[in-house]
């Protein structure tokens, strides 16, 4: 086979690889830039902040937070095919990587025996935790973008998801109170660390930082309200208020100004180093026994980021590449995790910044950067006097778009109880056995109502609206019409072997009678069963022949065209099943019916009547 490759071909393979070409060429200079501008200040202020904030869940000093708001944006701007969601840290992942730190490098008692931490502070050892965890996630994201595989994806159902992200919630929400009252408790992970925890929380409840507790207080209550003007009045604001920055630049100059750490002991961010660190390899030692820890990671990270990549992509109308974003935040994750950066995704809230200000492309996200590098070359200094209970609240305050997500429950539960069962089963286990181990039994969950839905379909029984070609189920609805001597079945679901004897029963059910039972105890059926079991010719068949033997008439409507050829490969059809049963919808079935069958108000037979009023027996499989 001769490969060629000419202008084409190098072109599509370059937009692939690089969507910035794509959306570069159409780029309205005068119409978007300004508003990129705009938008790329206040999300970079934000990033900023958040960058900060969650540093603490993932147990690693804040100021790495500024390098995880920086470094992946870079490789993204090129790679990435959302041009709206902000890239950097998210809560969620950063709790999931601080369980990992916590466990190689715990609060109490000496780290796990790891080549390389030799001579290093425990912040050091646990930011090469974070870093080699986070160039893992990064490997296993690109592995999966190049052997094109982002439909995983789809497996993780926005039910799932909004139950593990319920119970993520709770953990970030437990986790920031350490901060909030400023006590010593000890980073936990693992089946019930999140009542571990508050044990340690409430034990020590009497030795919280007032101070601390007073300001977090406040921070949380100008910030919540604050947000609700933003929600309420967004089509009259040009631009949200930056409620966080303006309450964290206000709370570091009270907290230097009246110097709360020396009269009042609070703990502050401190001492943030001036520029960025020499790269660094991955810790091989770390990698290996992190490899468990690290998938699930992946995952969440980019179904997190596509989930809201797509919803900006409907909305203004473009295209996204999941195995094209799996390769972004691959080469991203991979990239940041060299300079010391930890897991990077999307925060819901800092991409709500970035559309809302007027983004138009990810030159908004480049422009973010630039704000978060001047921070860290040039003002990082002034965040020294940052209490730590500011950062917890901004955390917890950005909780309420999950925590709120609860109140699906009951309209899951109207609308399709497994989802709901999903939905509750993913979020308590995460909640109590941990987030590794509650993703992996919220999917255990999903799929396994995936089976049930299959093997145990909704059948119905189907009734006309008079003078309309419309058939529904005759349960939901009290003005339609049943057909007279007609039955028309419908399962929703494939037919296969694992289905098909509930398939059976639902159909004879549907129909009011067993025709096994009728040609067994018609006379002139008794003659021929003998001959036929002499011959073993007597067996149960897929259920079509039962109601043919017995006179009934059976047609298939709706089947795929592909289903079709495999049943002539298998040599499905005989003298008894032929061609003809097959009708493209049920309307037209009905109209060959009746043309078949005219309506007979004379016959009073009452065998007749149970032969007839079970005659044209349809069987409206979707077979999909």
């Amino acid at each position: 086979m001769i490969y060629r490759c000419d202008s084409k071909r190098a072109k599509n393979a370059a937009l692939s690889l690089l969507p910035i070409i794509g959306w570069l060429k159409i780029y309205r200079v005068k119409e978007w830039l300004l508003s990129d501008i705009v938008s790329g200040i206040s999300t970079g202020l934000v990033a900023v902040l958040q960058g900060l904030a969650y540093s603490l869940l993932a147990s690693i000093p804040p100021w790495y937070g500024l390098f995880t708001a920086f470094f992946p944006v870079i490789i993204y701007f090129f790679l990435g095919t959302s041009r709206h969601i902000s890239v950097g840290a998210f809560p969620v992942l950063s709790l999931m990587v601080g369980a990992t730190v916590t466990k190689l490098v715990p609060d109490d008692g000496p780290p796990v025996n790891i080549t390389g931490f030799e001579g290093l502070s425990m912040d050091q050892q646990r930011v090469i935790v974070a870093a080699s965890v986070t160039f893992l996630m990064g490997v296993f994201q690109l592995a999966l973008g190049l052997v094109q595989v982002g439909f995983i994806v789809m497996y993780l159902s926005d039910t799932l998801v909004s139950g593990f992200t319920t119970a993520a919630a709770v953990h970030i929400l437990v986790s920031q109170l350490k901060f909030i009252l400023q006590l010593k408790v000890p980073g936990l992970s693992g089946p019930l660390s999140i009542i571990y925890t508050l044990e340690y929380i409430f034990t020590q409840i009497t030795d919280t930082n007032i101070c601390d507790l007073v300001t977090a207080l406040v921070v949380m209550v100008v910030v919540f309200v604050v947000k609700e003007l933003n929600d309420r009045f967004k089509s009259k604001l040009p631009v949200p208020i930056p409620v966080e920055v303006i309450m964290t630049i206000i709370a570091c100059g009270v907290s230097y100004a009246f110097n709360f750490k020396d009269k009042y002991g609070v703990d502050i961010v401190g001492k943030i180093p001036t520029g960025y660190e020499s790269p660094m390899a991955p810790n091989l030692d770390i990698i290996q026994r992190t490899a468990v820890e690290a998938f699930p990671i992946a995952i969440v990270g980019f179904a997190v980021a596509f989930s809201v990549a797509k919803v900006y992509a409907v909305k203004h109308d473009y295209l996204i590449d999941g195995n094209q974003e799996l390769i972004a935040f691959g080469v991203s994750n991979m990239f940041g995790a060299t300079f010391k950066s930890f897991a990077a995704s999307t925060a819901l809230s800092r991409s709500a910044v970035q559309e809302s200000t007027g983004g138009k492309t990810q030159i908004a996200g480049l422009l973010s950067a630039v704000i978060v590098m001047i921070v860290t070359l040039a003002i990082g200094y002034l965040l020294e006097p940052l209490q730590k209970s500011v950062l917890g609240a901004v955390v917890i305050v950005n909780l309420k778009g999950m925590l709120m997500q609860v109140r699906e429950v009951p309209y899951l539960w109207r609308k399709d109880r497994p989802d709901c069962v999903v939905w509750v089963v993913t979020c308590l286990a995460s909640i109590l056995l941990g987030l590794d181990l509650g993703l992996a039994v919220g999917l255990g969950v999903e799929l396994l109502s995936v089976v049930f839905r299959t093997q145990f379909p909704r059948c119905s029984t189907l009734a006309n609206f008079k003078g309309t070609d419309i058939y529904r189920d005759r349960k939901d609805y009290h003005s339609v019409n049943e057909p007279y001597a007609v039955k028309i079945f419908r399962i929703p679901s494939p037919i296969f072997f694992a289905n098909i004897e509930f398939f059976r029963s639902k159909l004879v059910e549907s129909v009011g009678f067993n025709p096994l039972r009728v040609l067994r105890k018609r006379n002139k059926a008794l003659r021929k069963i003998r001959k036929m079991l002499k011959k073993g010719e007597l067996r149960i068949t897929e259920a079509l022949k039962e109601f043919i033997r017995v006179d009934v008439d059976v047609y298939i409507v709706a089947c795929d065209p592909y289903i079709i050829k495999k049943l002539h490969g298998c040599n499905f059809f005989d003298e008894e099943i032929e061609t003809s049963l097959f009708f493209l919808t049920v309307h037209d079935a009905m109209l060959h019916i009746l043309e078949k069958h005219p309506y007979s108000p004379t016959i009073d037979s009452v065998c007749e009547k149970v032969r007839t009023a079970t005659q044209g027996l349809l069987g409206a499989c979707e077979l999909t």
